[in-house]
């Protein structure tokens, strides 16, 4: 009989489409018995506790540190960065590592939790942090390290085993970075799934918690599944994040920053700046000096270009389609606007003359575009930047930052950057989440980023030895439930209270 060999998937290379490596898909099959495998092995995982956990953690970025210019490499083939930003997933990601290994053991510690009245003043109240047992992590094509790292390392530090399905677009770097894992002799808790949507559902059906960052669409359907399998889910979902700038602002500052938050790795970034609103009184000034950045912008995949290719054609056929459209309804190209011949190539593009009727200014684009619209003061600006069915960060670029601190209190999303872009998404003790249609939970955010892979558990105990059985307990009298009801209104405070005519 002959035994069929199971589908593959083509990995190809961005810059030219041509194909890197093929991997065999991981079918509901294979994933179950991975999950019961990582079952297996995550309760003596957990029983070491956080500090022997820690160090294998620490082993794990030593390794990844190690061996920095082979996963650059090799991201750079899968996902067409160019190394200055490959660099940031293989050297500043592992600060997701060495905070949780720091901080595992503090922020797993039980909690004394102070008495909320009489009724439990008898007892003693603990809080405990246990892990889930499985942890399923589903990872998108434009950061197959940092995002995986930013969630697989508190998981891990918490005591979870971690499954993970990274993009069927880029699964390589992740798949290595796992490797390692094993390679420096780590308990088997962490393992690597290769396939599309079916695998990504099998994923769902067989972890008790999800991390599941893309596309909004699929998190809905994501979140779907977790509800009627009673599952808790945390989703990072789109984003179409604004930039203010107003009147006061620094605009050498403004320009090149905005110009690096909406085309780093092409705009590929969750929280790439998408829209800019610029006050009337720096508006022209703003679009100029943004145009000149963009056109001093080189790309390409050599080692000295700025901007690299997109992942996926269907991405680039994303960026067209809203540029064209933004064209017929009246925007300007002031730079770029054009897809190259070969590769997954878009320049890095300026539009102006755009308004809210436009997609360019109202679905995710994720791409090297930065349309900019003129508004006449602060409110239209706050107003137009809330009118978005996202909700993921924004930046407001001002000198004061009074002002700016002001208006970030205003803005209907997770993080706001003053004079800055990014900033918060290594901010570790600060969470990263998203409202509206970008998500649901948050991922970091200090200890919460590590405690939302435990199950919390309340423990009361006596603080003083008890023989007798409560006063609330069986048989009831008449006397007893007399006694019982004046302890209780007491306790409460409305027996004293009315007394007291309060």
């Amino acid at each position: 009989m002959t035994v069929s060999s199971p589908p593959t998937l083509d990995i190809r290379r961005p810059a030219d489409g041509a194909v890197l490596r093929s991997v065999p898909i991981d079918d509901k099959h294979r994933v179950a018995a991975l999950a019961e495998d990582l079952r297996s092995e995550q309760q003596a995982w957990q029983a070491i506790g956080p500090a022997a956990r820690a160090t294998w953690l620490r082993r794990w970025r030593t390794w990844i540190l190690e061996h920095t210019d082979e996963l650059t490499d090799l991201l750079i083939s899968e996902t067409g960065k160019v190394r200055p930003d490959a660099l940031v997933e293989t050297t500043a990601s592992c600060e997701f590592i060495s905070y949780y290994a720091d901080h595992a053991k503090e922020f797993l510690a039980p909690e004394r939790v102070a008495s909320g009245g009489l009724l439990s003043l008898p007892k003693r109240l603990t809080r405990s942090y246990r892990p889930y047992p499985l942890v399923g992590l589903i990872i998108p094509w434009n950061f197959p390290i940092t995002l995986f790292l930013m969630d697989a390392a508190p998981a891990l530090a918490a005591g979870c085993a971690v499954l993970t399905k990274s993009s069927e677009m880029t699964p390589l770097t992740c798949a290595r970075v796992i490797e390692g894992w094993h390679e420096i002799g780590a308990p088997p808790v962490l393992r690597h799934v290769v396939g599309a949507g079916d695998t990504g559902a099998a994923v769902v059906e067989a972890v008790d918690f999800v991390q599941f960052t893309g596309s909004t669409a699929t998190g809905r359907r994501v979140a779907a599944r977790c509800a009627e399998l009673l599952k808790p889910v945390s989703l990072e979902l789109g984003g179409k994040d604004a930039a203010i700038v107003l009147e006061d602002a620094d605009l050498d500052r403004a320009a090149h920053g905005i110009v690096w938050g909406g085309i780093f790795n092409s705009g590929q970034v969750c929280i790439s700046v998408e829209r800019v609103y610029a006050v009337e009184a720096v508006y022209d000034e703003l679009v100029r000096k943004v145009a000149a950045v963009l056109q001093s912008l080189k790309q390409g995949a050599g080692a000295r270009d700025d901007v690299g290719a997109m992942v996926t054609l269907d991405q680039v056929d994303t960026v067209e389609r809203h540029v064209r459209d933004a064209q017929k309804s009246g925007a300007r190209v002031l730079v770029g606007g054009k897809r190259a011949s070969r590769g997954n190539y878009y320049a890095p593009t300026l539009l102006v003359d755009v308004d809210h009727t436009m997609s360019c200014m109202t679905e995710e684009t994720f791409g090297p575009t930065l349309p900019i619209m003129r508004v006449a003061d602060e409110a239209e600006a706050i107003a137009l930047a809330n009118d978005s069915e996202y909700g993921l960060s924004a930046s407001v670029w001002t000198r004061d930052v009074a002002r700016g601190r002001r208006i970030a209190d205003q803005l209907d999303v997770g993080a706001v950057n003053i004079n800055d872009v990014f900033s918060n998404l290594f901010a570790v003790g600060l969470p990263h989440s998203g409202w509206k249609a970008s998500g649901l939970g948050a991922r970091l955010g200090g200890a919460q980023g590590l405690r939302k892979y435990c199950r919390v558990q309340a423990i009361t105990e006596p603080r003083i030895p008890i023989t007798t059985k409560e006063l609330t307990w069986y048989p009831y009298s008449a006397r007893r439930t007399a006694i019982a009801g004046r302890v209780l209104r007491l306790a409460a405070g409305r027996g004293l209270r009315q007394r007291l005519g309060l």
